[in-house]
């Protein structure tokens, strides 16, 4: 029996069923099958006898006060047969571990907005890291959900083009507060970071003369480094067997020979048939995932909006010749077409933005960098690029456009897959297909990391080594991102003075 607290903070059980006659009902002493004896029977009667009660005290205390919401309520899952209406009643009154908590608002559109503006200011790290944060504050520290009902969203988030940090906080303000809540997370996590980096466009040009020139290529420098560790985490966890390896090798060998976004499509879409072919051993149990408040109309809306943005933003832009239409087809792609986050969406802009000319390399490198010492998401790398971009408004407006189309995509689809995702999840195939589009990713990301990261960076030893001293900052020492930028923009600085053989 778990230790009791109070009528609004309930035990946790085990979602245990109690033994079944042979008709398959809970019935009587007399005819259970078990072979604990009566003493036992008795005991587990008193014990639902006692939850009973419990569950109807608050139930009293629900009707008096408006705050009967104080934590998830779950279900405990079973098979098939029926039970007793002793169980239920058990089950209305105490949250069962490993079970599924059943969707109820519990908390204000303004308690989210100022839990996620808080995250936003402090979560350094990237997208792993944020997923660390939102677990330690909403599910350890605010119980706004169980260890088993975030990890079904984190799953959801990963399955899903888009950034996945930002799905997960929108898909928890949803589940906190709805759809304004879900709003409000997304709006005060990708804020801070999205203001600050068009403030750093702004200023970026006043960084001239020896100082800011050198703050620049050290800036370039460590993206070689960041892009280094993402690849080689990822790869550690994408690709532990073989064939997930040999996958990404061939979709990296693909990218560099086939350049551009289409040549990352196809190695996107060439891994995933792979993995159907060679990635379906291993599949592991899934269990029903925490319900939101989405139906199943609106989840085909959302899908239906996301498909025709996609389809039709490029002939539409291509007819008109809008500048406008053709950021936000660029951004909102990128979006859409991105699988893992973070950093795999830099081939994906650069191929957009970058390649065809509206940003340099040396503005493309220098904002990727500096996005890495700010907290929050790091698709907010978007708005400095709309800053600068020479297609489109430019500006406060082009950020605007740049970040509602790379955050948009990720945003619709997990609203349209949310009612249809427990059925979808449980197939072999889905899973095998995912396993090797994730193996894809690395490849393109390993891509992206020789051209044009480290083409344009590297340029001599020096550069190389410093380089070097950031990578083994971040993968040996772990130091914090924002710590090893500056140690970069410091490099930076050191190489101007340094002869010219060696840069």
């Amino acid at each position: 029996m778990a230790e009791t607290t109070s009528l609004t903070d309930p035990p946790v059980l085990s979602a245990r069923v109690a033994p079944r006659t042979e008709s398959g009902r809970l019935g009587s002493r007399s005819t259970v099958l078990s072979p604990l004896g009566d003493k036992a029977l008795g005991f587990r009667d008193t014990i639902f006898r006692f939850y009973r009660v419990v569950a109807s005290a608050q139930r009293v205390v629900g009707s008096l006060t408006s705050t009967c919401d104080t934590l998830p309520v779950a279900r405990k899952v079973t098979d098939e047969q029926t039970t007793s209406q002793t169980e239920r009643e058990v089950g209305k009154a105490i949250p069962f571990e490993g079970g599924t908590a059943d969707h109820r608002l519990r908390g204000s559109v303004w308690e989210v907005f100022w839990v996620f503006l808080r995250m936003g200011l402090t979560s350094f790290g990237g997208p792993a890291a944020h997923l660390g944060y939102f677990r330690g504050e909403l599910v350890q520290r605010r119980r706004w959900l169980s260890d088993s009902d975030y990890a079904d969203l984190v799953a959801l988030g990963q399955f899903l083009p888009g950034p996945a940090s930002s799905q997960v906080g929108f898909g928890l303000g949803l589940f906190r507060a709805g759809p304004f809540g879900a709003i409000a997370a997304f709006l005060a996590f990708t804020l801070p970071s999205a203001v600050l980096m068009v403030a750093f466009a702004y200023g970026a040009s006043a960084f001239q003369g020896v100082v800011g020139s050198g703050i620049i290529r050290g800036l370039t420098i460590v993206a070689v480094a960041i892009v280094a560790q993402a690849v080689w985490g990822m790869a550690r966890t994408l690709t532990p067997d073989p064939a997930r390896a040999s996958i990404a090798v061939i979709a990296a060998l693909g990218v560099l020979l086939l350049a551009g976004s289409m040549g990352q499509i196809i190695a996107l879409l060439v891994g995933a048939c792979a993995g159907l072919i060679f990635c379906r051993a291993g599949a592991g149990a899934v269990t029903e995932m925490i319900r939101f408040p989405v139906s199943r109309v609106a989840g085909w809306i959302c899908l239906s909006l996301f498909v025709i943005l996609l389809v039709v933003l490029p002939p539409l832009a291509a007819a008109t010749k809008w500048g406008a239409i053709d950021l936000f087809d660029a951004f909102y792609r990128a979006g859409a077409l991105v699988f893992g986050g973070g950093h795999v969406v830099l081939p994906l802009l650069q191929a957009g933005v970058m390649d065809t000319g509206w940003v340099s390399p040396d503005q493309f490198l220098t904002g990727y960098s500096a996005a890495q010492a700010l907290p929050g998401p790091l698709f907010t790398f978007a708005a400095y690029l709309g800053t600068l971009s020479t297609v489109g408004p430019g500006g406060i407006a082009g950020a605007t456009l740049a970040l509602t189309g790379v955050f948009l995509p990720g945003l619709l689809l997990l609203i349209g897959v949310i009612p249809f995702w427990n059925a979808f999840r449980l197939r072999a195939w889905a899973q095998a297909l995912m396993r090797g589009a994730n193996a894809a990713v690395v490849g393109v990301l390993a891509a992206a990391l020789y051209d044009p990261v480290f083409t344009t960076a590297i340029t001599g030893p020096a550069p190389f080594v410093l380089a070097l001293i950031c990578f083994v900052l971040l993968i040996t020492w772990r130091t914090p991102a924002w710590a090893v930028v500056a140690v970069g923009a410091a490099g930076g600085i050191a190489l101007t003075f340094l002869p010219g053989g060696v840069l």
